[in-house]
């Protein structure tokens, strides 16, 4: 891990009487790209307002570079760049003029800092056109420029990919890599794409309902998951299946899927072991299938589809 850019300490929100963001805790490194994963109302947001004080938080702590929001505001959000959103652009000028006035209403950007950023974003033969002939993809890139003009160590953006084509997430999913590989920063990027956060991110933070269900390396998160194996059986030689499955010393759980199968968690290279058993019991199989888990299978997983039972069901291990 590199240092802590972002720690964000038991921060809570309450709107209009009703609690909005609980206890949420997590932190960012430097050189690594975060994903802030959950549905649409799931409070991403509302969070990200919070870390660049466009809103107050009604408690915790947040921290930039080790230095607190809240008591030293100024060089804590001197530290960040972010685009919450889309990205505030003026249309009727250039590529290069909007540079060069936010360069202007930070202070201290000289002009090769502009020059510098236009070719890491790759925007050199645009930069003097009009914004209002940009692609979104463009814009999208534009943006960042912006937000990194004054060199920050924390990059925050809120759903970069909304309404790019394919080709344009590619891109964009290449250049955040780059930002964290190359350049070092910590890069945070909330979403409700699960493709996306899977192929970009390092480590995710899961939320659902204004809490954070779980925090770690997307692989490692997947893995925890990974291996399920689906049988099914007749109806009448279910109960006996499920028996068997779960006396065998290499399957960790077994569980009912409601649609007629039982699912086990286990090492796929075994099932032909586990088949064996099942036969020697005399127990009919109508049907194997080795399940592959993706972020999305986790997610699901972890929320219950979005409701707060899943989420117990996780922390639990139960189903």
């Amino acid at each position: 891990m590199g240092e802590t850019v972002l720690s964000v300490k038991g921060l809570r929100k309450t709107i209009g009487g009703k609690p909005i963001i609980h206890d949420m805790t997590f932190d960012v490194y430097a050189g690594e790209v975060f994903g802030f994963l959950g549905p649409n109302g799931a409070g991403k947001t509302t969070t990200i307002r919070m870390l660049v004080g466009l809103a107050s938080a009604d408690g915790g702590e947040i921290e930039i570079g080790g230095i607190s929001l809240r008591r030293s505001f100024p060089e804590a959000i001197a530290q960040v760049g972010c685009i919450v959103e889309n990205p505030e652009l003026y249309k009727f000028m250039t590529g290069r003029e909007n540079l060069e006035h936010f360069a202007r209403m930070s202070g201290g950007i000289p002009p090769e800092r502009i020059e510098e950023i236009v070719r890491f974003v790759d925007l050199e033969r645009a930069i003097d056109d009009k914004v209002k002939t940009y692609s979104l993809g463009m814009r999208q890139r534009l943006g960042i420029a912006q937000a990194l003009l004054h060199r920050p160590k924390l990059l925050i953006l809120d759903e970069p990919t909304n309404g790019l084509d394919p080709a344009g997430i590619r891109e964009l999913r290449q250049f955040i890599r780059r930002l964290a590989e190359e350049e070092g920063l910590a890069v945070f990027v909330s979403s409700h794409l699960l493709s996306e956060i899977e192929m970009m991110c390092d480590r995710v933070a899961i939320i659902n309902k204004g809490r954070v269900i779980s925090v770690g390396p997307v692989q490692e998160l997947m893995e925890q998951f990974a291996d399920r194996v689906a049988w099914t059986f007749p109806p009448e030689a279910e109960r006996r299946g499920r028996d068997v499955l779960s006396r065998l010393s290499f399957v960790e759980r077994v569980w009912p899927d409601g649609e007629g199968r039982l699912y086990c968690r286990m090492d796929t290279e075994r099932i032909s072991e586990a088949n064996a058993a099942l036969v020697r019991a005399g127990v009919p199989v109508l049907g194997i299938v080795a399940k592959t888990v993706t972020l999305e299978d986790l997610f699901l997983t972890l929320t219950g589809g979005g409701g707060e039972d899943g989420a117990e069901h996780a922390r639990t291990g139960t189903k």
